[in-house]
């Protein structure tokens, strides 16, 4: 019995292990996968059957032109996806992510205002009946990952302070699961992009990073320590929003004053902008259309105070790099060498010179791919879709039959 059963934990974590490649590093040859796990041929090929029964994984023919016996090419599955919600003080945004980390659909609903959060459980309900065919031809949705611009307990997803959205003690990963009837885990938004980056963006591969995020919402960050995501005790860890880069400065909502996220700000830029709101493509046209000298002036500042946050960030963790994401890349790129100049020279002992600083890769799809790593989490471990995920074709036809498509669907990135 004993045996047995380790015979079984064995296979379920050598499944595990192989889909997890598959999911973070995408197709890969049979003969690629031997090499990487360090397993026979034979146990690789016994392996990906297994996922492509598990309607995990699926494999084509090779490309032609190899010496030797051609190796499959095994795929994650990106019909088996996750659902990912960002609310932020000016829309709900909601994703479909397919595994191995490719957005196939994005929807971003404006609101008047920062949502409640039956507003944005509502909302997201909404936009999700609005993609009812393009979900029916999934074989499978496993859950919902939140991305919330505050303080998440990660245990269950509550949300102990949302201050710009004004949420404060709200279990919002529980009515979230209730309006869309799958379960939902939820985390910090800077959190899970660092996640993100981490695995499929410009951090892959970096062992110490810091990682900063720009929203309508302000400022949060995250970090990789060898490796590994800071998280903190109870989840919290990251809010580097709130380092002090001026004083007196700008109040902020924490009781201090002059924190980054006062000082830096997306309303700022916009306001140089001579715009009302943008989301993130829109920003970075706005700003490739040529900068006034406004923008100019207010980027300028913003990447001083920026830099000085920055510099008291590699004093404390040392990281090989330094990736910046949302309204903070479209700043970055106005004046790159201004910000790496001020990382050079700040921190003690040189420690700037060494810090490499780079723009998220993944753009506007950056929290959804992070939000939607914390549903696929529990299918990467066992190597299993959830118990009734999967639906069958005709099943997929009959609801594609009874809802229109969603009209203001954007197909994205691996869509």
């Amino acid at each position: 019995m004993g045996e047995a059963t380790t015979g079984t934990e064995v296979r379920r974590a050598n499944l595990a292990r192989v889909l997890s490649l598959l999911h973070r590093q995408g197709p890969l040859s049979r003969a690629q996968l031997t090499r990487l796990t360090g397993f026979n041929r034979s146990t690789v090929g016994a392996l990906a059957a297994d996922l492509v029964q598990r309607g995990l994984a699926r494999e084509t023919a090779p490309d032609g032109g190899r010496v030797g016996r051609p190796s499959p090419i095994v795929h994650p599955n990106d019909k088996v996806a996750a659902l990912a919600v960002h609310p932020d003080v000016d829309a709900v945004t909601v994703g479909v992510v397919g595994l191995g980390g490719g957005v196939r659909h994005r929807v971003r609903r404006e609101t008047d205002g920062a949502p409640s959060p039956e507003a944005a459980a509502a909302l997201a309900a909404d936009v999700v009946a609005g993609l009812r065919r393009e979900l029916a031809g999934l074989h499978a949705v496993v859950g919902v990952g939140a991305a919330v611009p505050g303080l998440v307990r990660a245990e269950d997803g509550h949300v102990l302070l949302a201050p710009h959205l004004g949420w404060e003690d709200e279990p919002f990963a529980a009515r979230l699961a209730e309006a869309l009837q799958l379960p939902v885990r939820a985390a910090n938004d800077a959190n899970l992009g660092s996640l993100a980056e981490s695995r499929y963006g410009a951090a892959v591969g970096a062992a110490d990073v810091v990682y900063l995020n720009g929203s309508a919402s302000g400022i949060g960050g995250g970090a990789v320590v060898g490796g590994v995501p800071l998280h903190g005790g109870a989840g919290y860890a990251g809010e580097f929003g709130h380092t002090r880069v001026s004083v007196p400065g700008l109040p902020c909502h924490c009781g201090r004053s002059g924190c980054l996220e006062t000082e830096v700000s997306l309303a700022g830029l916009l306001a140089a902008l001579g715009l009302a709101r943008a989301d993130l493509d829109e920003l970075q046209r706005a700003i490739a259309a040529g900068p006034s000298p406004a923008l100019q002036a207010e980027a300028a500042r913003q990447l001083d105070l920026l830099g000085s946050a920055l510099t008291d960030l590699v004093n404390i963790f040392n990281p090989q790099l330094v990736v910046l994401g949302g309204f903070l890349a479209a700043l970055y790129g106005l004046e790159p060498q201004r910000l790496r100049d001020a990382v050079a020279g700040g921190p003690i002992g040189g420690l700037g010179r060494q810090v490499d600083i780079r723009p998220a890769q993944l753009g506007a799809e950056l929290l959804l791919v992070g939000a939607a790593e914390l549903a696929f989490e529990p299918v990467l471990a066992d190597a299993a879709l959830p118990p009734a995920t999967a639906q069958s074709g005709a099943e997929a036809d009959a609801d594609a039959g009874r809802s229109g498509p969603a009209a203001d669907a954007v197909p994205a990135r691996g869509a």
